[in-house]
């Protein structure tokens, strides 16, 4: 069983690597990844140049459950904190997760909001 969970794991870390290498963020364009977990989803814009993180935005702050309106909230307040920033466009690095569901929705507010991608 132990070994299942380690290959388990490793298949993970390996579908977010073949997203991670095509993906670089920097402070003038910088990578906003996404975190699904099964009660919340979150966001963060990193510079990848310097290692920090510019902006985060989840559903853990703000005390919500993972849905797809949240998804949208999300996206929106992440946008809204890069344009405090000057940040018009991004890199999506959407991980390890395929790009339907709360993924997309969050992509998509975040585009309405005005982030570039």
């Amino acid at each position: 069983m132990n070994n299942d969970l380690l290959k388990r794991n490793a298949r993970r870390v390996k579908r977010a690597l073949r997203v991670r290498k095509h993906v670089r963020g920097s402070a003038v364009k910088p990578r906003l990844s996404v975190l699904k977990s099964n009660r919340h989803i979150s966001a963060q814009l990193i510079d990848d140049d310097l290692g920090i993180t510019l902006a985060s935005a989840g559903t853990v702050q703000h005390e919500k459950k993972k849905s797809k309106a949240s998804a949208r909230e999300i996206g929106t307040m992440i946008a809204n904190l890069a344009k405090e920033k000057q940040i018009k466009t991004i890199v999506f690095d959407r991980g390890r997760y395929k790009f339907h569901g709360l993924i997309a929705e969050l992509a998509s507010a975040a585009r309405e909001a005005g982030l570039q991608f």
